[in-house]
């Protein structure tokens, strides 16, 4: 009886939980999503292809399949007497793929470099006392990000030499 009791409160616990959890996900799925974001994957059909491709093609089924089409290849070298053609099919198919996925990956990386940059963004606007001039750094010409590269370095030299003297007097005092 005790077994049972406790297998039934471990299992009203679990569903429970697991209706917390289905509503904080919920509520994540709600979130307001920025509308470059949106528009990048539900408007431009090369963007949702190439989503969907680039979550497929990191897939274990695609390596998968590559290695199926290798070993393939490979058992029929000796079908073809490893000729030149034979080595020639899977050089060129090789080469297409890769010349493909460059594009693909090019895709995903812009889309993901684009809402990583609008999360810093959102943390750099709810942080206080940080400079909004950082919210627009993708915009700004290279004279620019250099002028604030070494304000930067500037205030970097000046903290480590703070440091640095608070160090000293620390030693003195010791």
């Amino acid at each position: 009886m005790t077994v049972n009791g406790t297998t039934k409160t471990r299992q009203r616990l679990g569903h429970s939980t697991k209706k917390a959890q289905l509503a904080s996900e919920a509520a994540v799925l709600r979130a307001p999503v920025p509308i470059e974001v949106q528009t990048r994957t539900t408007s431009d059909w090369f963007g949702r292809f190439a989503a969907w491709a680039s979550a497929w093609l990191g897939s274990k089924w695609a390596f998968s399949c590559a290695v199926a089409v290798i070993v393939v290849w490979a058992a029929t070298g000796f079908a073809f007497h490893y000729s030149d053609t034979w080595q020639l099919v899977i050089n060129t198919g090789t080469t297409i793929v890769t010349f493909l996925m460059v594009f693909l990956i090019q895709n995903t990386q812009n889309r993901d470099s684009r809402t990583l940059h609008l999360k810093l963004d959102e943390l750099i606007k709810a942080a206080h006392g940080a400079s909004n001039q950082l919210l627009d750094l993708d915009h700004m010409t290279d004279a620019d990000l250099k002028r604030l590269e070494e304000e930067y370095k500037r205030l970097c030299e000046e903290g480590r030499s703070r440091a640095e003297k608070i160090a000293k007097a620390g030693e003195k005092e010791g």
